[in-house]
This record gives structure tokens, C-alpha cells and sequence, in this order.
């Protein structure tokens, strides 16, 4: 028997039974070989495109949630003011000294002072 009549007869015998194809399903469908792909198609365009993509596009736009971008802003726009206005840029004396209350000696008593 020739190679070619022995595989007619195999692929007569395979079509009978079934698709006549080996086909290992990706356990969407386990009976239909073209839902079974469409739903993998289908699952991985959501996993991939949705989740990946949109999600990464979603993480890289969304707000400053501790505000750190606002606050260097705010600090360079603070900066230019106090060099326009010929002061230190950070000045000694943050709280007037004046309103600062300390307490006496007598008040500490025996308190250890750590500096």
C-alpha cells in the first residue's frame, strides 16, 4: 500500500469520528473548537488591550494624590516672589520671635532639655 492511499484512507477514517484535526481546547468550550478560540480571543483582547494598556494610560494620567507637582510649583512661584521682593529665601525667623512663649526655669524644673 502506497503512503498516499494510506492516508486517504486515515483521513476518511479520522472525518468519520470526528474533525479529523488534533485540536487541544484552551478550556473555554471543550466541544466546539471555534467558540473555544473565540473566547480565548476574546478573554486575552479584554486581559491585554483593556486592563494592560487602558489601565497603564489610566495609571500614568491620574492626579497627584500626595500633591507633590502643586507643592514645587507653589514653592518655585514663593521663591521668585521673595527674590523680586529682595528677602532671604527662607527666612531665620519663620514665627515672629515675639509671639513665641517659652517657659522659665522655674517652669521646666528638673525637665531634661535635649538639643
Amino acid at each position: 500500500v502506497s503512503k498516499k492511499a494510506a492516508a486517504s484512507s486515515s483521513g476518511a477514517a479520522a472525518s468519520s469520528v470526528g474533525t479529523g484535526r488534533n485540536w487541544v481546547s484552551y478550556g473555554f468550550d471543550r466541544k466546539d473548537e471555534t467558540n473555544d478560540r473565540s473566547a480565548m480571543n476574546a478573554s486575552f483582547f479584554f486581559t491585554v488591550t483593556l486592563c494592560l494598556v487602558l489601565g497603564s494610560a489610566y495609571w500614568a494620567y491620574v492626579p497627584d494624590p500626595q500633591l507633590q507637582d502643586w507643592a514645587q510649583r507653589e514653592a518655585y512661584l514663593e521663591l521668585r516672589r521673595r527674590e523680586a521682593a529682595g528677602l532671604e529665601p527662607i527666612s531665620k525667623d519663620f514665627v515672629d520671635p515675639a509671639q513665641i512663649v517659652l517657659p522659665s526655669d522655674e517652669e521646666l524644673g528638673n525637665t531634661e532639655i535635649v538639643i
